[in-house]
């Protein structure tokens, strides 16, 4: 795969969060609750993963163990443990805000870790892209709470989490094809989280659910967790974690273009008012990620 594709894989990952934002509001925290939602996301990647890699699967070596663990541990089960619960209890744009924070923790813990080296231009990008996200979002809501504090916590440890998670999986895309290390990540994942959600599988009304529902439940599985996986893990093979957490930055700008359309086609009712400002801080976003992601080069000595 060379970079132009690895890009791509970006952007179609980030399309499929920027859809999520309309589509999991309609099936969270009713009929699903929170737990029980990333029971069923972890479970249902970790089949469809294994589907996918079951010619490539091999047993990883034991000396990366400890490294597979790992990312289970701060991809499937910290990260969407926190995530969820956190924007349950604290308001969208805390928790968004919060969220603009991994490129830089990526920045540093590469920096330390992967020692990629940072220039100028990368820390201008980043900038860039945090001061666009930060206008859109207070711009979207009108003002940042302070009530949340506990879920702004929630929200900052997944996104340290996830910061690892990028940092530490990338040696393992190098080695392994990236399906068998993401059905191996799912496979132990899923075993972290069905203690704590488990049995809400059986509170739920199956039975009551609307098509929609369905839908979005499908597209919640198959689209956000194993589909936007895949590609991020397929541009984490080529590009350094901190372009690919940079694009991060496109999910706030693409939820409010989706929540337009849902607001226009299907009568959904979301924030879909465009505003001078928010085109101001699509640029401020657009600029932040090619700053980042240009001249991208191995990192690895």
């Amino acid at each position: 795969m060379n970079s132009t594709a690895a890009h791509a894989c970006l952007l179609g990952a980030a399309l499929i969060y920027g859809a999520n934002y309309c589509i999991a509001k309609t099936v969270m925290p009713e009929p699903l609750a929170a737990n029980t939602f990333i029971v069923l996301r972890a479970l249902g990647a970790a089949i469809l993963f294994w589907i996918v890699a079951a010619k490539k699967i091999t047993w990883p070596d034991r000396s990366d163990g400890w490294r597979f663990l790992v990312c289970a541990l701060t991809g499937v089960c910290i990260n969407q443990l926190c995530f969820f619960n956190g924007l349950a209890l604290t308001s969208p744009i805390n928790s968004s805000i919060m969220m603009t924070s991994n490129p830089i923790l990526v920045m540093l813990i590469s920096m330390v870790v992967l020692r990629q080296r940072m220039n100028t231009t990368r820390i201008l990008g980043i900038t860039m892209g945090a001061l666009g996200a930060i206008i859109l979002l207070t711009s979207q809501y009108g003002s940042i709470y302070t009530e949340g504090t506990r879920g702004d916590i929630f929200i900052f440890i997944n996104s340290v989490s996830w910061a690892f998670y990028l940092v530490l999986v990338a040696p393992l895309m190098k080695k392994y094809h990236p399906t068998v290390v993401a059905a191996w990540v799912f496979l132990i994942g899923s075993l972290m989280v069905i203690p704590m959600g488990a049995q809400g599988l059986f509170s739920v009304q199956w039975s009551a659910l609307t098509r929609w529902q369905w839908f979005s439940l499908g597209y919640v599985v198959i689209a956000t967790t194993f589909l936007a996986y895949l590609l991020n893990m397929l541009a984490v093979s080529r590009l350094t974690p901190t372009t690919v957490s940079s694009y991060i930055y496109l999910q706030p700008l693409l939820a409010v273009i989706f929540s337009v359309l849902f607001d226009s086609l299907l009568g959904i009712p979301f924030d879909s008012k465009l505003t001078p400002i928010k085109i101001i801080s699509a640029l401020c976003i657009f600029i932040g990620v090619y700053l980042v992601s240009r001249n991208d080069v191995k990192f690895f000595r």
